[in-house]
């Protein structure tokens, strides 16, 4: 149906046990890797970022689409560096988990990253800036709702519930 940069849309019929045939539009994502760099005392390195679907800058972790081939792990360090200008010494994988399985096949890789050092600027032209959370004030945001974006809650509240 589509084919874009970054997802395509399929029509899909599906049979069910009774025999009726039933059509799904699906979308095809090649999948991305989300980073909670979490920096010294459970500090948290969160950027803002404009999302034109919401017309809104949004409270996030960094994350971003798999290039084809592209490991996980390789994926989340590169967005890392992209969208705040560090680095990490210790990765750390948290969970891999769907976003919307009612209509794409998205699966987002979660890590942990720590011992951060920063050694560039980050791509201003993506990310509106950078912000240091303490990991309390993000619990208060996630239930307050000052932070709305699914996989900043969940690598949040995954986090915190291992302390």
């Amino acid at each position: 149906m589509f084919h874009g940069g970054l997802l395509h849309v399929v029509i899909d019929r599906l049979e069910l046990p009774d025999g009726e045939t039933i059509v799904r539009e699906l979308v095809l994502h090649p999948g991305a890797a989300a980073i909670l760099p979490l920096l010294s005392d459970d500090r948290l390195l969160l950027v803002e970022q404009y999302r034109a679907p919401l017309g809104d800058s949004l409270l996030e972790i960094p994350a971003g689409k798999l290039d084809p081939g592209e490991a996980p792990l390789a994926c989340a360090k590169r967005e890392l560096l992209e969208e705040t200008g560090y680095t990490a010494e210790r990765w750390t994988p948290m969970s891999t988990f769907v976003t919307t399985p009612g209509f794409s096949d998205e699966k987002i890789h979660l890590f942990l990253a720590r011992d951060l050092a920063q050694i560039a600027q980050r791509d201003e032209r993506e990310i509106d800036r950078l912000t240091v959370v303490p990991l309390a004030d993000a619990l208060h945001a996630i239930r307050d709702g000052a932070i709305q974006d699914a996989k900043t809650a969940l690598a949040v509240l995954s986090y915190a519930q291992t302390l």
